[in-house]
């Protein structure tokens, strides 16, 4: 397993994340996915780099907010692990390193949607311990 370190992707330098957005957001042109990207950075969220050295091989936005049913909670969004890193232990470590975090914060709950495409993250999720509570719904205004 290579030695990897989980650190937060400074707001100043979020656009470092963009390559590894593109592998799952290929429809979005590239220079509206930075724009998206710079305005995420000004909000309630922060992304979480797995590093191997200087090398950025995954990523996973943190959303924080307060929900009505389950107090103060963190939404994990883009997970991204490069596909020469998988099934190395790293998604493990890294939720592990997410709920050692958000305990450390106080923060009472962690979700996150999947996309139904991905069985094979939804397995991922349940040895995780999350269950499915609801749909997530889209739809687009514009």
């Amino acid at each position: 397993m290579p030695k990897i370190e989980f650190k937060f992707i400074e707001s100043e330098n979020i656009t470092l994340i963009l390559p590894l957005m593109r592998l799952i957001n290929t429809k979005t042109p590239e220079k509206l996915l930075e724009e998206r990207i710079k305005e995420m950075a000004s909000q309630n969220y922060k992304c979480l780099g797995v590093f191997e050295g200087e090398k950025l091989i995954g990523i996973c936005g943190l959303w924080y907010m307060t929900r009505h049913y389950c107090g103060r909670s963190i939404e994990a969004d883009h997970v991204i692990i490069l596909d020469e890193y998988k099934n190395k232990g790293i998604g493990n470590q890294l939720f592990d390193w997410i709920f050692d975090y958000a305990k450390a914060e106080n923060i009472e709950a962690s979700e996150l949607n999947s996309y139904v495409e991905n069985p094979r993250s939804h397995k991922f999720y349940y040895n995780l311990g999350y269950e499915i509570k609801g749909f997530h719904f889209v739809k687009n205004l514009i």
